[in-house]
Parts: structure tokens; C-alpha cells; sequence
């Protein structure tokens, strides 16, 4: 068995769930219609696991190209722009989602609106980095 194909495979795994579940958690709570507020708490509870799962797994990518290669991946150019993309959109969202569950209880339902749009709009350019990451690397 080729282990190294079965570690990216899986964890590839995690890292497609994980972007599933930021996006649409986020688009779920926005379309087609306001999720009520213990909805979107739920809801923000999952994307907040779907960044952490972000997170770890991109991580992971890393420690297994290091363990099996003895060094990081060979990305230059815009493939590290992307990764750097990524990697702040990971942030970014995660406090978000933490701070949505938090603090959102005392936000209007505008500023809910605004969070979950912006929650979308880091899960969506993530996504796009995501690509250009894979392709140019």
C-alpha cells in the first residue's frame, strides 16, 4: 500500500469537508431565507469547527511532505501568495465564528447579516486560493 498517497488522500478528505462546511454553514444561515438565531448559532458552531478543520489539516499537508520528503513543499510565487491567502482567511474566519458565538447575542440582526456575509466571503476566497495553490504549485 502507498501509504503517502493514503495520508494526502485522507486528509485531503478533511480539508474538502472542512471548506464545505465554513461555506455552507455561512450560505445556509444567509439563503434562502434568515436561519432563526439558535439556527445560526448552530451554524456558527460548525464553521467554526470547519475553519479549526481547515487549520489542522493544511497543517498536516505540511508535516507529511516533511516527513516524507524531509522538507516542506516547493511552492514559490503565486502559489505561496495563495497559501498566504488561505492562511489568513483561516484566521480571520475562525475569530469571526468565535466571536459570533460569543458575542452575537447582543448583535442586531444586521450585524449577524454582516458577519455571515463576511464568514461567506473568507470561505469563498479561500476556495479560490485554493485552486490557484493547487494549479501553481
Amino acid at each position: 500500500m502507498d501509504w503517502q498517497n493514503l495520508i494526502y488522500a485522507l486528509v485531503q478528505v478533511a480539508h474538502n469537508f472542512g471548506a464545505a462546511a465554513v461555506v455552507g454553514g455561512a450560505l445556509f444561515s444567509l439563503w434562502p431565507a434568515r436561519q432563526p438565531a439558535e439556527i445560526q448559532r448552530r451554524l456558527a458552531w460548525l464553521v467554526l469547527t470547519g475553519w479549526t478543520v481547515q487549520g489542522v489539516s493544511g497543517g498536516i499537508f505540511g508535516a507529511a511532505s516533511y516527513l516524507f520528503y524531509g522538507q516542506l513543499p516547493d511552492i514559490h510565487g503565486i502559489a505561496i501568495a495563495a497559501l498566504l491567502i488561505k492562511i489568513v482567511c483561516a484566521i480571520a474566519g475562525f475569530l469571526l465564528a468565535a466571536a459570533y458565538l460569543l458575542r452575537a447575542a447582543d448583535w442586531d440582526e444586521d450585524e449577524r447579516r454582516r458577519a455571515w456575509r463576511a464568514t461567506f466571503g473568507l470561505g469563498a476566497t479561500a476556495l479560490g486560493a485554493a485552486a490557484f495553490l493547487r494549479w501553481f504549485s
